[in-house]
């Protein structure tokens, strides 16, 4: 192997400077790439290309932070108490389907969950808000 190979001494200039600015930059913007920190040194009169630029980010140890995860439930849920009298609490499901004819249909449920009774049972090809209240409200007077 040459001496010249491995006795090779570069002769690029650290940039102390311009490091300092862009761990300052990366940890006030912390969504941007080096891409998007590249115009920001060029702005503030920094002479840095992108390859300068990249080479001095990976040199740092910077990368863009991700997002956090999925939110869960912290402990456990507390259960659903029974209704102890009518019309305290009630479920709403809608379910759809579609015949053999092709014809689609939804079919809007609700139902009183003390006495299990479903009391409005609305079948229609689509739902709008307008029909489902009027349909709700007119089993609700009857109650």
């Amino acid at each position: 192997m040459d001496p010249k190979t491995y006795r090779y001494n570069t002769g690029r200039p650290h940039n102390a400077a311009l490091c300092r600015r862009l761990r300052g930059l990366a940890a006030a913007r912390r969504r941007f790439g080096n891409r998007r920190l590249l115009i920001r040194p060029r702005r503030e009169g920094f002479a840095v290309n992108h390859k300068c630029l990249f080479r001095l980010y990976r040199e740092e140890r910077l990368t863009v932070r991700k997002r956090g995860g999925r939110k869960h439930a912290l402990g456990t849920r507390a259960p659903l108490g029974l209704p102890v009298q009518p019309n305290e609490r009630w479920s709403l499901d809608f379910a759809s389907d579609v015949l053999t004819d092709g014809h689609r249909f939804r079919v809007l449920v609700v139902m009183d969950d003390w006495r299990f009774d479903y009391s409005v049972v609305c079948r229609a090809p689509q739902f709008g808000s307008g029909r489902c209240r009027s349909r709700t409200d007119r089993s609700s007077m009857g109650r």
